[in-house]
């Protein structure tokens, strides 16, 4: 059964084994913040969320991360069907995801109703990567 729940101080060890990018001082910030989840298949951690507020006002899910096991069985869609609902609940209006233009995550997000609005080039940069793809969802 899927479960998803804030991430906690007794999350820290499941959750860096799994989000190998987010400092651990970031990881207490989300965690006060409530900004980032552990999702679980019965009991097992399966993969993480987490978000920031992009511009301080429009929710922007930074990384959602499955275990490679867990891919491509609604676990995903149903992870982010649940943050939209807690973005709606909170009052926001729009949320906005990213990914790489070689990443197939793309073609995800546009079935749930994401629509592309830009993108950033981080060529030349110490954070060199393909073009970053930035999507919104308006509810």
């Amino acid at each position: 059964m899927l479960t998803i729940s804030y991430a906690t101080q007794q999350d820290k060890q499941e959750y860096f084994s799994i989000d190998k990018h987010l400092l651990a001082s970031e990881y207490e910030s989300k965690v006060r913040d409530r900004r980032c989840y552990i999702i679980r298949d019965n009991k097992n951690v399966i993969g993480v969320m987490r978000y920031i507020l992009f511009w301080d006002c429009i929710p922007f899910l930074t990384l959602i991360y499955l275990n490679e096991a867990y891919r491509g069985k609604g676990y995903g869609k149903n992870a982010i069907l649940f943050w939209e609902k807690e973005m709606r609940d909170s009052g926001f209006r729009m949320v906005m995801i990213s990914t790489q233009v070689d990443e197939q995550a793309q073609h995800f997000y546009r079935k749930l109703g994401y629509i592309d609005k830009g993108s950033l080039f981080l060529d030349n940069t110490p954070i060199e990567q393909p073009q970053e793809l930035l999507m919104i969802k308006v509810f």
